[in-house]
């Protein structure tokens, strides 16, 4: 980044810490202008002369499983869920979330204790992988339309849908039992508090991308709302054979050569520059309204739409590595990326309360493209084939992601006597059509080679020339209910909690890719024209004739796929039950004992599509059960000082992409993923101490440590070939996980100061987590590795994995820093965050290469926001300005040994700003 920029960005936040008042606002879902705390004070009152008292705070919308049991019984039964909770939550309301700033639910979870971002949606539980974070929407779980994984990323959630997010970090027995860092539980609003209309505009943009040069390509006429038109749907040829059970190599090479013709679509193949490209763009609707209905039952009705266009450049720095030691580049690649992603979401929400029962009906839609168009560049320094040579690749891509959500809770009181009941239907889409990759060679061998110095694709897949396509789709269902009954068997002294529920996830997913091939007398000249011209209809209909190579000689282009088992099903079944007590035996303290059952189905199968399809034997079918126990033991001080141990066993299944044996590219960092049908299931021993200090005014400071041990960790492991990185999954012996968190919540009225600060608060928050992790691996530890048509074959767990490396995704430190002002009268915050992560591997390279793992490096960012409401001429206003990434923070992945350091997929993030207004109407 230029120093004006950096110089630009330093006065903007020194002029924004000058004049905190001047600040601007979000919209939280909730009616505009709300002020910070529940109740407006009209003259500022000395909080020396009162009593701090938490029950006076707003109380938060939580929904969860065995909601009945969220609160600690027979004690003093405050509102800070936080503290009355039987087990260790950190909860973000809809101010809190609002605070931070973010647009969406995964980066505003990353500012809690324990927590952070992979950048992908995905949100990492006190460094543990997402495969050890469960996430649920109102109590229930949610499929993934994401092929990488089964946990839904977070990203596609805006934040003003959400009217709080409580994670829980120590395992009770209502929560299913894929439980390894925690839980994160999305509740959406209900109903509202008073009748409500608001709209919102938002603009931003970021110093990489705004205005400068970036890639795109036409595609459709509806590619800027998220839709395709009807272009990137399979016509003719190509469409007959994608919905018949013949395969390629079975049909004659006209047939083959007629597919070939119906797939090539200008607009979806060229790539090209656009200047000065436009700020991003968002717009919402919001209302909402509440009234009485039979008497005293007050029927809520909230609806919620937005859409957000936003661009974002990266050029990224691809490095390959030699296969084995020494630390030496084979590839040196630069790859520029300009992504265009369209979120669309929608939210129409029901709630009926009458007396102690609530009914909650929440639908939700989301739609989340990304239309992406890169160029890369790469050095091959020490190919086989050629010496030195230039590659030149074009990629361009559609993805679809949707979310189609149905949810029914119903929450009841009958007396004392609780009783909560759960359904839902919930169905994720992820479709990419028209998957373009061409990669143009130059040998670099001129004069001796006419076309040395000219870049060419001569369709010759032996000699690595790519020129292919690929369709993938997914579809996942997820069909879930539960019920759980809460007993007083003594008034405040003891209840008990039994519950049942059944879940059941289908999957499935095709990848079908094809390659284009030509013989090696395909003419040069032909070659050099751009990709819809090399594979037009005309070309390819040409290349029949005698003469095309040479005089008298053809050169046929050929449509060739290769994998015969493209289609998989994978499905899992879970039934479980519970039995949860809550004991107070004392005053102050109390005791949280239960068990889960469960008994899971898990199977993988390749789905024949095609007749006489080969089998390779990639199945999988695990059939387990399991006793999982939970007990935590809290015991609350009259001074505010709460102390609180527990411990429990949970699980963890393979994730389904984990399993398929079938190849899978990721967009982003181009690596390319094979599954392992012969994993198996993680089993974790957890425990957990810490010690709370509550002093008054949602103030606190906590400080504990955590144990975890893991039988038959699934950790990724890479290797390399001069263009690609591929990555495979195996389970680990066994791992050891433990550390400590540090959390301060401080919340001071500056009264005393006087004049301007008389109505204004000062907030901190900080928080720290430690962690430490290991692989145990002996000698004599074997790991299943799948191979086709044998199966799982029995390797040895120390050419995979080293005794005593981290496991994937875990950061030794995070580091989350809040420092705020706010006016506890009417809207107006100012807030600066930082965040910090250390050293991570992103996967690690096998034992076989001795090659260092690759790290993964998110060092600290620095984010500034600022909210102010107003009041123009009767309509209230919210003004929210964003300034993030001050620092400058790059994405950094690489593999260093100290020596030599290759950047595999490294790139500048640049700062980005941001500026939105809400109207309440």
């Amino acid at each position: 980044m230029s120093t004006g920029k950096q110089l630009a960005g330093l006065l903007l936040l020194s002029t924004a810490l000058t004049y905190p008042g001047v600040a601007f606002a979000q919209d939280t879902g909730n009616a505009a202008a709300q002020p910070a705390t529940e109740t407006p004070v009209e003259e500022p009152i000395n909080p020396d002369d009162v009593v701090q008292d938490d029950t006076a705070q707003e109380e938060v919308d939580i929904s969860v499983p065995g909601g009945n049991i969220i609160t600690v019984t027979g004690v003093r039964g405050p509102r800070d869920v936080t503290r009355s909770s039987a087990q260790v939550v950190s909860v973000l309301s809809s101010e809190d979330i609002a605070r931070t700033g973010e647009g969406d639910i995964a980066g505003a979870l990353s500012r809690v204790t324990g927590l952070s971002n992979n950048g992908d949606g995905r949100v990492f539980v006190r460094g543990l992988g997402d495969r050890y974070s469960l996430a649920l929407l109102n109590g229930l779980p949610l499929p993934s339309p994401e092929p990488l994984s089964r946990v839904v990323p977070l990203d596609i959630f805006p934040t003003d849908i959400i009217a709080s997010s409580l994670v829980q970090k120590s395992y009770s027995a209502n929560f299913p039992g894929e439980f390894g860092g925690g839980v994160i539980n999305l509740t959406t609003e209900a109903i509202p508090n008073e009748s409500f209309f608001e709209i919102s505009l938002g603009i931003s943009g970021d110093t990489e991308t705004t205005f400068e040069n970036g890639l795109l390509y036409y595609g459709s006429d509806y590619d800027w709302f998220g839709f395709d038109t009807g272009r990137r749907d399979p016509v003719g040829a190509l469409d007959n054979f994608l919905n018949g059970s013949t395969a390629l190599e079975d049909l004659t090479l006209a047939e083959r050569q007629a597919i070939a013709s119906s797939i090539t679509k200008p607009n979806l193949m060229v790539v090209q520059k656009a200047d000065k490209l436009r700020p991003n763009f968002s717009g919402g609707l919001t209302a909402g309204t509440s009234f009485f209905v039979g008497g005293d039952a007050e029927l809520g009705i909230i609806a919620t739409a937005n859409l957000s266009n936003s661009l974002r450049n990266r050029n990224v720095t691809a490095q390959r590595p030699i296969g084995s030691l020494p630390v030496a580049v084979a590839s040196d690649g630069e790859r520029f990326v300009t992504d265009n992603r369209v979120l669309l979401n929608g939210l129409l929400g029901f709630g009926l309360e009458f007396g102690e029962q609530k009914i909650r009906w929440t639908n939700v839609y989301i739609r989340d493209v990304l239309k992406q168009a890169s160029l890369s560049r790469t050095e091959v320094f020490d190919a086989s084939a050629f010496e030195d040579r230039t590659e030149i690749g074009q990629t361009t891509a559609w993805f679809e992601r949707q979310l189609i959500d149905t949810q029914l809770v119903g929450e009841f009181r009958l007396g004392d006597i609780g009783l909560d009941v759960r359904a839902g239907y919930a169905q994720t889409d992820r479709e990419s059509p028209y998957e373009f990759n061409f990669e143009y060679t130059r040998t670099n061998d001129a004069p001796s080679n006419p076309f040395g110095d000219i870049l060419i694709n001569p369709l010759n897949r032996a000699r690595g020339d790519a020129a292919e396509v690929t369709f993938s789709d997914l579809t996942e269902k997820l069909y879930y209910g539960g019920v759980d009954l809460t007993v007083p068997v003594v008034l405040d002294v003891f209840s008990v909690t039994v519950g049942g529920a059944i879940s059941d996830t289908d999957r499935f997913s095709t990848r079908r890719a094809f390659f284009y091939s030509a013989p090696s007398n395909f003419p040069l000249g032909i070659a050099t024209l751009r990709p819809d011209l090399l594979l037009s209809p005309t070309v390819i209909e040409a290349s029949n004739i005698p003469g095309f190579a040479s005089p008298g000689v053809a050169s046929p282009i050929n449509l060739i796929e290769p994998d015969r088992v493209p289609a998989f099903d994978a499905d899992l079944e879970v039934y479980a039950g519970y039995l949860k007590g809550v004991l107070t035996p004392v005053y102050g303290l109390t005791i949280d004992l239960g068990v889960r059952y469960e008994d899971a189905t898990q199977t993988v199968a390749a789905r024949e599509i095609f007749d006489n399809q080969v089998n390779i034997g990639a199945a999988t079918n695990l059939e387990n059960d399991y006793w999982l126990p939970a007990g935590t033991i809290t015991y609350q001080f009259d001074n505010g000082l709460q102390l609180r141990a527990s411990a429990s066993k949970t699980i963890a299944r393979p994730q389904f992409r984990e399993l398929l044996f079938q190849r899978f590219t990721d967009p982003d960092s181009l690596r390319t993923f094979v599954g392992n049908p012969s994993l198996q299931d993680s089993e974790l021993f957890n425990a957990e101490a810490r010690a709370e200090y509550y002093f008054g005014q949602r103030s606190r400071v906590s400080l504990g440590g955590f144990y975890k041990s893991i039988d038959n960790p699934i950790e990724p492991f890479s290797s390399f070939t001069e263009n690609e990185q591929t990555t495979r999954f195996a389970n680990a012996p066994k791992a050891e996980v433990y550390g400590g968190e540090f959390e301060f919540v401080w919340n001071y009225d500056l009264y005393d100061w006087g004049g301007f600060f008389e109505s204004k608060r000062a907030i901190v928050i900080a928080n720290y987590t430690y962690t430490q992790s290991q692989l145990i691996v002996g000698p004599d530890d074997q790991s299943l590795i799948f191979v086709s048509n044998v199966g799982g074959v029995p390797s040895d767990s120390d050419t995979l994995f080293r005794d005593g490396a981290p496991l994937s995704g875990q950061s030794d430190h995070l580091l989350n820093l809040q420092l705020g002002i706010e006016d506890v009268d009417r809207l107006s915050q100012a807030t600066l965050l930082l965040s910090y992560a250390s050293d991570r591997v992103v996967s690690r390279n096998s034992q076989g290469s001795q090659l260092p793992d690759i790290i993964q490096r998110p060092g600290a960012r620095l984010d500034l926001v600022i909210r102010q409401g107003l009041d123009v001429i009767g309509m209230p206003l919210e003004l929210k300005f964003e300034a993030r990434n001050l620092t400058g923070t790059d994405n950094q992945e690489f593999i260093d040994d100290g020596t030599t350091r290759i950047d595999t997929n490294s790139y500048d993030i640049g700062q980005s700003f941001s500026l939105s207004l809400t109207a309440e109407f």
